[in-house]
C-alpha cells in the first residue's frame, strides 16, 4: 500500500527561520572562500528545512561535511517534514528533508519554486524505525498487538492494565493508570508513517486514512519528534511515536508480525523495506518507496520511517546546485551512512539501493543555468 495524498500545511512559515543557523555544528563552515587543508574548493551556503526525525543525522552529516569542505556552511532547520515541503514548493530552500516523498497529485502539479523546471530528485537515504514509547515506571518494554496499539491511539483502551494489554505481557506489573497518548501537532511524515502502519495492519480499530495530519483528537499533542519525546517523558502512563533514535531511556513496545513480536531495530526495519518495491511511473531521479506494513516479513518491524532528502534537477545557480550533489554524495556515501548510524540508529544503505540513489544524484545539475 502507497503512503497516501496527506493535506498540505496551511502556511509556509519555515522561511523565516533560515537566518537562523540551526546548531553550532554549522558554525564549522566558513563560507569565506578560503580552502582548508583538505584542499576542497567549494565554497558557499545552503539553507534547507524538513523533517525532524532526520535532525540528528543532518547535523552529524553537516558536522562531517564541514571538515572535509570548510569553506562550505549548511544550515539545517528541523520545522518538520510538512513546513518543509510547503518551504520548497514556495522557493528559498536549496534542499529539503521529508518523512514522505512528494505524492502523485503533488508531482503533477508541479510548481517547485526552488527549482528551473518541475524535475525532481528525491532519494531515500534515512531509514529508522519508527519506536512506540512509552513512560510507566518500571516498566522496560511491553509485547502489543496491532488492533491494541490501534485502540490505544483512538482512546478505546484508557488503562494500563486493560486485559487486552496483559494478555500478551505475563509477568508484567500493569498498574491501573490512566494512558495518555502523545500525538504529533505539526504536519508529520513521522505521523503519516505511523498511521499508514494502524491503518494496514488494524484496518477495523484504525480507518482513518494515513495522513501526515494526525486525525484524531484523544490525549495530549506537541509540536516535533523532540515535543513528543518530553511530553511522553514528562508525564505518566503516556505513550507515543518518535523516530527511534530519540527513545532514549523510555520503555518501548515489541509490535506483533505474524506470530510474534518484534523490537525495533535498524536492521529488522532495514528488512522491511528491502522487501518493498519501488514506485513505477516517476522520473528517473524520483526513487520512491511503496512500503506496505502489511506484508512485512517474518522478523522485520513494520514501522519504518524511509525519509528523503529532495532536490531540484536545475537551479538558477549552478554553484548550489554543485553543492547540493556534493553533500548528497557524501550522504549516501558508505561513510555518509556509517556517520548517521552511529549519530541516529539508522540503517545504512545496501549497495543496490546506493547505485541508484547515485545515479539519480547524477541528474542534479543537468543544464543548470550558469
Amino acid at each position: 500500500m502507497k503512503i497516501s495524498a496527506s493535506m498540505k500545511a496551511a502556511a509556509i512559515g519555515g522561511i523565516a527561520l533560515l537566518a537562523l543557523t540551526s546548531c553550532a555544528s554549522n558554525e564549522g563552515g566558513s563560507g569565506s572562500g578560503e580552502n582548508g587543508e583538505n584542499g576542497s574548493s567549494l565554497t558557499g551556503t545552503l539553507n534547507a528545512t524538513g523533517a525532524s526525525s532526520q535532525d540528528a543525522a543532518q547535523q552529524a552529516w553537516i558536522a562531517s561535511f564541514q571538515d572535509t569542505h570548510s569553506g562550505v556552511t549548511i544550515n539545517y532547520q528541523a520545522t518538520g517534514s510538512g513546513v518543509g515541503r510547503d518551504n520548497f514548493q514556495g522557493g528559498g530552500q536549496a534542499y529539503i528533508g521529508s518523512d514522505r516523498a512528494f505524492d502523485d497529485e503533488e508531482i503533477a502539479a508541479g510548481g517547485f519554486g526552488s527549482c528551473v523546471t518541475d524535475d525532481i530528485v528525491e532519494i531515500p537515504v534515512y531509514i529508522s524505525p519508527v519506536a512506540i514509547i512509552f513512560n510507566i515506571e518500571g516498566v522496560e518494554s511491553l509485547n502489543l498487538k496491532p488492533s491494541v496499539v490501534a485502540d490505544i491511539f483512538n482512546g478505546e483502551i484508557t488503562k494500563w492494565n486493560d486485559a487486552a494489554i496483559a494478555e500478551d505481557n505475563d509477568g508484567v506489573e500493569l498498574p491501573d493508570l490512566d494512558i495518555s497518548p502523545v500525538h504529533r501537532s505539526d504536519t508529520s511524515g513521522t505521523s503519516e508513517v505511523f498511521g499508514t502502519y494502524l491503518n494496514a495492519v488494524a484496518p477495523d480499530e484504525w480507518p482513518h486514512e494515513p495522513s501526515d495530519t494526525w486525525p484524531v483528537a484523544e490525549g495530549e499533542s506537541a509540536q516535533g519528534t523532540s515535543g513528543v519525546v518530553q511530553t511522553v517523558t514528562n508525564g505518566n502512563g503516556t505513550i507515543g511515536y518518535a523516530d527511534a533514535s530519540q527513545a532514549g531511556t523510555l520503555g518501548t513496545v515489541a509490535v506483533q508480525v505474524g506470530e510474534e513480536f518484534v523490537s525495533y531495530s535498524a536492521e529488522a526495519a532495514a528488512q522491511l523495506v528491502e522487501a518493498s518495491p519501488l514506485a513505477e511511473g516517476r522520473g528517473a531521479g524520483d526513487l520512491v518507496f511503496e512500503v506496505d506494513p502489511a506484508a512485512a516479513p517474518a522478523g522485520s518491524y513494520p514501522i519504518a520511517l524511509v525519509s528523503y532528502l529532495i532536490a531540484c534537477e536545475q537551479y538558477e545557480d549552478a554553484n548550489i546546485a554543485e553543492l547540493v550533489k556534493e553533500y548528497f554524495t557524501f550522504v549516501a556515501s558508505a561513510e555518509g551512512q556509517e556517520v548517521s548510524a552511529g549519530a541516529a540508529g539508522s540503517a545504512p544503505l545496501s549497495e543496490t539501493l546506493r547505485t541508484q540513489i547515485n545515479g539519480a544524484i547524477e541528474l542534479i545539475g543537468s543544464g543548470a543555468a550558469e
